[in-house]
């Protein structure tokens, strides 16, 4: 099935949003030239919609044109949710306000978030998870409850899940760099018993592991912080992971397999850094040991 939908995703990447789960779809595109791929989510619940992490102002007449495709008004959009506060998930802030143009439009953050998102926003009520009871409820009764996964990567951080298709969007989380991208990715039992990544025993020409680990080492600031926020989402029960960056995860071994390999990732953020200087630290010490490894 997702072999099915990575051909379609390939063939309308430029121009057309895929639906990842009942109601939800994908309205990114393929940045070819950056290496970080931004998925904005839309959520559709009869006539009512909410974006989830809506995307940089550059990109935003490609975002819409997507939602527009769903059959979606932007008038029916009546919540942006935005999983932490970098410009490249709420930089279209005031674009979305001025076409959705509903005095009762929402903002929903941590209330951490909220200080930094006011900056990009011109109207809408900023609501915290907090005064929401970490809970959005459709008009139908359908929820999106909210868990915080502080420093992960900043201190409001959170993911957000579906409980009506088992959705979770995981933010930073679970994210990867990389020129070689789908919108879906799935692993082979091989790549759950591979150590080192670099030689695939399938003759894979990509191995997607490296990119995934490599981004969280750069972009969560330490191993602790990234242990808690995966302890935490293995409490949900979770069929399939959206993340902000990189690809659709849907396998439910893929899933165990990557909180696994995430929660003992070593050198993680600003652990890295302290490595390597105690490193370069012992070696000046005692040069006759090999210096460290850059």
């Amino acid at each position: 099935m997702n072999a099915q939908k990575n051909i379609m995703a390939k063939r309308y990447l430029g121009s057309t949003a895929i639906e990842i789960a009942e109601g939800i779809y994908w309205v990114g595109f393929y940045d070819k030239l950056s290496g970080l791929h931004c998925n904005p989510y839309l959520i559709v619940d009869g006539d009512e919609a909410v974006v989830i992490d809506s995307g940089s102002r550059p990109d935003f007449p490609i975002i819409m044109m997507k939602i527009l495709q769903t059959g979606i008004a932007p008038a029916a959009i009546n919540a942006l949710i935005y999983q932490h506060y970098d410009p490249d998930l709420c930089g279209n802030v005031a674009n979305f306000e001025d076409i959705i143009d509903r005095k009762d439009l929402i903002i929903i953050s941590d209330g951490r978030n909220n200080m930094f998102i006011r900056h990009y926003s011109i109207s809408s009520n900023l609501v915290s998870l907090h005064a929401i009871n970490h809970c959005f409820m459709f008009s139908s009764g359908r929820e999106l409850r909210f868990f915080n996964t502080p420093y992960a990567h900043s201190a409001g951080s959170f993911v957000t899940f579906d409980t009506k298709t088992g959705v979770l969007f995981t933010s930073d989380l679970f994210g990867s760099f990389g020129a070689t991208w789908d919108v879906f990715q799935n692993l082979s039992p091989e790549c759950r018993k591979c150590v080192t990544y670099t030689q695939c025993p399938e003759g894979r020409t990509y191995c997607p592991l490296p990119d995934i680990l490599r981004f969280h080492k750069e972009i969560m600031p330490s191993g602790l912080a990234l242990q808690y926020a995966i302890e935490q989402i293995e409490k949900i029960p979770a069929t399939i992971l959206a993340p902000q960056h990189g690809s659709v995860f849907s396998n439910q071994d893929d899933i165990a397999f990557l909180c696994s390999v995430l929660k003992s990732l070593k050198n993680v953020g600003i652990d890295g850094v302290i490595a390597l200087h105690q490193d370069c630290q012992t070696h000046v010490s005692n040069p006759k040991m090999p210096g460290p490894v850059m």
